[in-house]
């Protein structure tokens, strides 16, 4: 008799993170020169078959550009190893001869990875790459429909690790994906970190699952345009970012807030660019597929082009569109165009002044993708800081596309497929989630004081005995007296 699915999911799931387990436990003897080539190696692995695994996401989930795809997938090895293989993340990190501090660091021990059907393969390489650095094993668990390419990014992974000697075992991917198994994983007992990138009840599931969890809520984030911005410039890195891969990644623009002042050359040359501005008939036909029933967000627009938007809603759009535009004036739930939109669609508002956008920005935030990231586009560095005081983000991105500077591709931010939103948006970090969040310190600190020192640093004067005063001015009632009180009180109550 066979078993069902879920069942069979499940007994894998166990059996990987126990194979993880023991793996890991070899694995964290090795030094840092030998945790850095195996790093190496696998990350070199995974940039030389980052177009075939980039075709093969497009092909399988139909969402995005594997052009554009190849680029993550560099972004998830190449780019991520430059920044990580300086890293100290094994044995003594620090030591502070000075305070007679020494820091050791302690792998979590088994990661349970949740990828994503929008970002699978370089989101695989990333976190693979960041667990391995930082010593610990890992349990991939892929979307159901980016199974294939995520199982052939595991595959090079796997090939690679076998030729540079890792442990058996402490690199796994479940190949039966069921909602029971990655439930399974996460509340597993011998995870030591969950890395969850993917949906708002996913993410929420991760974190209620009883491990430690790091997590990545939806982005909303507004790009304003400020009056001292250099338009075509701030144009072109919204239609940039906003175009990526169609639009996939979650730190890409959603909205478009700009000063009443400038509105029109905004909107000339958003127009000279290649946005199309809907009529207010052709924002209701859209807005009806961008949400589902349930106020999720509609798989079947999610990463399409432009034109297949276009086709799906009945509306038509000039040659060369790159961009939906639909204006608006409100903020809402049941707004779609104020909410994420994984595609190439942005809502455009037009305010009075820098102040009354700033507060449209944090209406925008609040109504979804609190923490994540938004983008700001001026030359005035005052009202720069204003933002970066007020605005409900962990990464204000100044003069970049929202899209490659969340990431970390145009920007100085550490490169990750997985962004922090902070306490705010629910989430554990704020940051870019490196290998350093996949680590514990163990602290080693030497005395330095003793007892005797303290007090005679910190003296003392003698105080006289508590007294509680009731009644007139004078009176009192000493300790003598309340414990005399309550010894009367018990005996009459029987209990002495």
């Amino acid at each position: 008799m066979g078993f069902d699915k879920d069942l069979q999911s499940i007994q894998e799931v166990r059996d990987l993170v126990n194979r993880a387990k023991a793996a890991q436990k070899v694995y964290a003897t090795f030094d840092q020169a030998r945790v850095d080539m195996i790093v190496a190696g696998i990350a070199k692995a995974c940039a030389a078959q980052a177009e075939p695994l980039a075709k093969m996401a497009v092909k399988e989930t139909g969402f995005g550009i594997w052009q554009d795809k190849v680029l993550k997938n560099l972004l998830g090895s190449t780019m991520l190893y430059n920044a990580i293989k300086d890293m100290k993340t094994v044995g003594i990190v620090r030591e502070d001869p000075i305070n007679k501090i020494m820091e050791v660091a302690v792998p979590v021990g088994v990661v349970a990875a949740l990828i994503p059907s929008t970002n699978p393969t370089s989101t695989v390489m990333y976190k693979t790459l960041i667990s391995l650095k930082a010593g610990n094993g890992i349990v991939i668990s892929p979307h159901p429909n980016a199974k294939n390419s995520i199982l052939a990014t595991y595959d090079v992974i796997i090939k690679a690790a076998k030729e540079l000697g890792v442990p058996d075992g402490l690199i796994n991917c479940i190949t039966i994906p069921t909602m029971q198994g990655t439930d399974a994983l996460i509340k597993n007992r011998s995870i030591g970190m969950i890395l969850a990138t993917g949906g708002e009840a996913m993410v929420r599931a991760a974190y209620s699952s009883g491990n430690p969890a790091l997590g990545v809520g939806p982005g909303n984030g507004p790009a304003f345009i400020e009056k001292t911005a250099d338009i075509p410039t701030a144009v072109r890195h919204i239609l940039e970012s906003k175009t990526f891969d169609n639009g996939t990644i979650c730190a890409s623009e959603q909205s478009v807030v700009t000063e009443r002042v400038i509105a029109d050359q905004v909107i000339n040359e958003l127009k000279r660019q290649g946005a199309y501005f809907l009529s207010e008939e052709e924002s209701k036909k859209v807005s009806g597929f961008i949400m589902r029933a349930n106020g999720t967000m509609n798989p079947a627009i999610v990463g399409k082009s432009v034109q297949r938007v276009a086709e799906m809603t009945g509306i038509t759009v000039p040659a060369g569109t790159r961009v939906l535009v639909s204006p608006q004036t409100t903020v809402g739930h049941d707004n779609p165009y104020s909410r994420e939109k994984l595609c190439p669609i942005l809502a455009f508002y037009v305010e009075d002044s820098w102040e009354q956008a700033c507060e449209r920005c944090v209406a925008l935030l609040q109504n979804e993708g609190v923490g994540h990231t938004m983008t700001i586009h001026s030359q005035n560095e005052a009202v720069i800081r204003e933002f970066a005081l007020k605005k409900p983000v962990m990464r204000l991105l100044v003069n970049t596309p929202g899209a490659l500077g969340g990431t970390g591709a145009t920007t100085n931010l550490f490169p990750a497929m997985t962004l922090g939103c902070g306490a705010v948006g629910g989430s554990a970090t704020g940051d870019n989630v490196s290998p350093l969040h996949l680590i514990n310190i163990r602290r080693v600190a030497y005395g330095t004081a003793e007892l005797a020192d303290i007090r005679a640093a910190n003296p003392v004067s003698e105080a006289p005995a508590p007294s509680f005063g009731y009644g007139s001015a004078g009176a009192g009632v000493n300790q003598l007296d309340v414990e005399a009180i309550a010894r009367a009180v018990m005996e009459r109550m029987g209990l002495r």
